[in-house]
């Protein structure tokens, strides 16, 4: 009987529908990333389970017929410009946030991270609407003020976990030895923040290269980021090889997978779900 007993206790059939659902989903994605990745090589494919034939010959027609080059110039610019903005905004905020204590902080704070909580499009429309108001629509300054709107909250949402970490007492001695509010900052914080700012900057890297609703809302024919020019690449009439859309499908994938690798370097995602906990309403 008690045989009996501890067998049935550990044969659980519902404790295997998580592990063999998380499974079957991961086949199918491996299984389409290698059909778009041999695809991106084949001469042709057409009823088999291999090509007849294999080429790298895509790859250099998807970058002079897309013209690769300038969109990664582009994505480049825009990423970078929205990282460096979204610092230098989005760390003192995260300080303020971290050690100052006023009526309505949490309020404010959950203001501060709708963008990250809702999804990019419920916002998207009516931003693009004042972008295109004012005419920045188009431009690349456009693309990167609509992408700074979500970036600027996940610069707070990294740092100030980190900044909390900081014993006050630090700046507390570096006031007494006669150091202004400036100097504390830049010579006392800011060394001890640089693996925040990287967790940061690497993380508002990747979700700028990977941001389409935004991006493409309101990017222009000199403005558009590598996601947005593949989806324009795959969805806009035409005759276009499948072949040359995957090989630029596979170049988007391979940054973006090295951006998050980057990024898990550098950043804990409990951290993030913990402050978002935090700030959220029960």
């Amino acid at each position: 009987m008690t045989v009996l007993t501890s067998l049935r206790g550990r044969w659980r059939p519902h404790s295997w529908i998580v592990p063999i659902g998380v499974g079957f989903f991961l086949l199918n994605l491996a299984a389409l990333i290698m059909s778009v990745l041999v695809n991106s090589f084949a001469v042709n494919w057409f009823g088999t389970w291999l090509p007849s034939a294999f080429t790298a010959s895509w790859y250099g027609d998807a970058w002079t017929e897309f013209g690769l080059a300038e969109v990664l110039q582009v994505t480049l610019l825009v990423a970078l410009a929205v990282v460096g903005l979204a610092l230098l905004l989005g760390v003192p905020a995260a300080y303020a946030l971290a050690r100052r204590d006023f009526a309505g902080k949490r309020a404010v704070t959950l203001l501060l991270l709708l963008p990250v909580l809702l999804p990019p499009i419920t916002y998207g429309i009516p931003l693009a609407t004042v972008l295109y108001k004012f005419h920045l629509a188009g431009t690349m300054a456009g693309v990167i003020a609509a992408n700074l709107v979500p970036a600027l909250p996940f610069v707070v949402l990294v740092m100030t976990p980190f900044i909390e970490q900081i014993d006050t007492d630090i700046e507390s001695a570096a006031r007494m030895c006669g150091a202004g509010t400036r100097q504390v900052f830049t010579r006392v914080l800011i060394p001890l923040l640089i693996p925040g700012i990287l967790a940061a900057g690497v993380l508002v890297l990747v979700r700028t290269v990977a941001m389409f609703e935004l991006t493409f809302l309101v990017a222009g024919p000199d403005s558009q980021t590598l996601i947005v020019a593949l989806y324009s690449a795959a969805f806009t009439p035409g005759i276009r090889a499948s072949q040359a859309i995957d090989a630029m499908a596979v170049i988007y994938t391979l940054l973006s997978s090295t951006l998050l690798v980057l990024a898990l370097m550098f950043v804990n995602p409990t951290q993030i779900v913990a402050q978002v906990k935090d700030v959220a309403p029960e």
